[in-house]
């Protein structure tokens, strides 16, 4: 099974760059995020005719949003509405195989890592406690589970362009990796990128727009995950993070990554 995720930053109008992944890559699933369109408006039958035909999505005008699309039928698909909040950030199913995948789009968090003045940082911090409490309490490290999407945070050293500068910054922070830590610490997940290719390795998936050459300046963050329980990790062969996408014409910020699984 090949898996990908993307924060594609509007489907509609990178529903081209959509369709190329698809055609180079051929994947099983993809699992998009920030797809800001509203559920009346999402546009099914084109990517359908991209070649992944089951697709299943939650939305919302213009904001958030989350998506999987899939070569076989999926079951048991659902959403989660996260703190009382209407935002649109999960959605999971279950494969023909049995394995249940999680589709998450976690808050950004703003501008300033303070809680006291950052609501948007107090909704991230308490969205991240939510999932290491729905985890603990719904599932076992035996479950066949992978969980996908935008993050939001860079949790180690070589995942950041620059650890030192970027400790106050709001995606590195101390307190922000301490809480992916302890979800990660919930089913002892496998971070299937780092798991094949160590920790030593300069890793990214995000660059800010901001950049005029993001990849000559290559001041980027991994804020994109695909994560499997233990039960899994022996049938993760390769992962790959698709680069070249983040330079294409119209790019999101964000590039797709790969996970493949046997």
């Amino acid at each position: 099974m090949k898996i990908i995720s993307w924060n594609i930053n509007s489907v509609r109008l990178r529903a081209p760059l959509l369709k190329q992944l698809i055609n180079e890559q051929q994947p099983d699933i993809i699992c998009l995020q920030e797809t800001k369109v509203q559920d009346s408006e999402f546009p099914l039958e084109e990517l359908k005719s991209f070649g992944l035909e089951h697709i299943y999505f939650s939305g919302q005008k213009s904001y958030n949003g989350v998506a999987i699309l899939s070569k076989e039928p999926l079951n048991n698909v659902e959403t989660h509405k996260i703190l009382d909040s209407e935002d649109k950030r999960h959605i999971s199913a279950v494969t023909k195989s049995g394995i249940k995948i999680h589709n998450f789009y976690v808050p950004a968090g703003g501008d300033e890592p303070d809680i006291n003045i950052n609501p948007k940082f107090d909704f991230k911090l308490k969205f991240l406690d939510w999932m290491e409490s729905y985890f603990k309490k719904n599932y076992t490290q035996n479950d066949k589970l992978i969980m996908v999407g935008d993050m939001n945070i860079a949790p180690l050293e070589q995942d950041v362009w620059s650890h030192k500068q970027l400790l106050k910054v709001v995606s590195h922070t101390p307190i922000e990796v301490e809480k992916m830590t302890n979800l990660q610490k919930t089913l002892n997940w496998v971070d299937s990128h780092r798991y094949k290719m160590g920790n030593e390795e300069k890793l990214y998936s995000w660059w800010s727009y901001r950049a005029r050459d993001p990849m000559k300046s290559n001041r980027g963050r991994r804020l994109d995950h695909i994560w499997t329980t233990p039960i899994l990790q022996d049938q993760i062969l390769d992962v790959e993070s698709l680069i070249d996408f983040r330079i294409k014409e119209k790019p999101s910020d964000h590039i797709p990554i790969i996970t493949k699984l046997k």
